[in-house]
């Protein structure tokens, strides 16, 4: 009987194997031949972990937190998973390593996992890409999952919302809250955190946050928390892991999570189809097509609808006429 290196490699993934579930990763993150066919396997036996989003501006001292949020999950006896995201090294097709340094104190600790990954261009953006990763770390078995962003972008706001619950983390300095609502994170966050509350200014930032939150237009039910760590002393990191369990309780006991959830999957079923579309569509259009297309574009002979329109018809042209 014929070896199946894939597989094997899947079997020993949903184990719950280290090596292996680093390898899949790594086959996910490069589109490798296999990632299909272990991201198929994996879907089925993912949505188990509560996906935890933290974001908020560099410098706000998220990796220490999320270390800290890790160690109070494993008091409590959960398996945690961390997904450090990066989406400003598009050229190294890696991501900075500075975050699994900072959580160096959880090295041997078999009940955390820790991913640092960059954004490569690939399928579906790094949205879509962040989702695969914790599909796999879910059906691998892990409870909670912590995917960290390294600022405020655009990328990291999505990333944030393939999460469950958003944790929005700021410091006591002067407009740091304005800073969080020029970058839509009022919107999105579901628990704020003010870290390093030791700092002076620590209780009006957090007023100032309220005081945002009360400005939103659209009022939920949930009385978003505005809470204050000190993550490198440990200090709040308790009160904010009560804080996302009651906020997983109540999108539980209100049909939010399942909600959440849905619509997730739907973005994710639109963002795939956008990308698998696109590429079917260039595959179909001569490069000297496309060239003639930009260059009546440059001299302004055609407008960019103009052109899209002729090309996606001729696509289905070309479509039409191989069947």
């Amino acid at each position: 009987m014929r070896h199946d290196p894939v597989h094997d490699l899947i079997e020993r993934t949903l184990g719950g194997e280290r090596v292996p579930l680093a390898r899949a990763i790594s086959e996910v993150e490069n589109d490798a031949p296999g990632a299909i066919a272990i991201l198929d396997a994996c879907f089925g036996r993912s949505g188990r972990a509560y996906r935890v989003g933290i974001t908020g501006p560099p410098g706000a001292g998220k990796s220490t937190l999320v270390a800290r949020l890790a160690q109070e999950y494993r008091r409590l006896g959960e398996t945690v998973a961390i997904v450090a995201v990066d989406p400003t090294s598009p050229f190294s097709g890696g991501a900075l390593l500075g975050d699994r340094v900072r959580m160096g104190e959880l090295a041997g600790d078999e009940g955390v996992f820790i991913r640092s990954m960059a954004t490569r261009g690939s399928l579906g953006g790094l949205a879509v890409h962040t989702a695969q990763v914790c599909d796999v770390l879910d059906a691998a078995g892990f409870g909670r999952i912590l995917i960290e962003t390294v600022g405020v972008g655009q990328s990291e706001l999505e990333v944030a919302q393939t999460a469950d619950t958003t944790v929005v983390v700021l410091v006591p300095e002067s407009g740091d809250a304005v800073q969080a609502m020029k970058a839509g994170l009022m919107e999105i966050g579901d628990l704020f955190v003010i870290n390093k509350a030791d700092r002076e200014g620590a209780d009006r930032a957090a007023f100032a946050v309220r005081s945002a939150l009360e400005l939103r237009p659209v009022r939920s039910p949930w009385e978003t928390p505005v809470l204050q760590t000190v993550a490198a002393k440990g200090t709040g990191v308790a009160d904010l892991v009560a804080g996302l369990e009651g906020h997983l309780e109540y999108l539980r006991r209100h049909g939010g999570l399942e909600h959440r959830r849905r619509q997730r999957l739907e973005q994710r079923l639109r963002d795939l189809l956008r990308d698998q579309l696109w590429q079917a569509l260039l595959g179909r259009v001569p490069e000297s097509e496309w060239k003639a297309s930009v260059e009546a574009l440059v001299e302004r002979r055609a407008t960019p609808h103009q052109v899209a329109l002729r090309i996606a018809g001729a696509a289905r042209e070309a479509t039409g006429s191989k069947r």
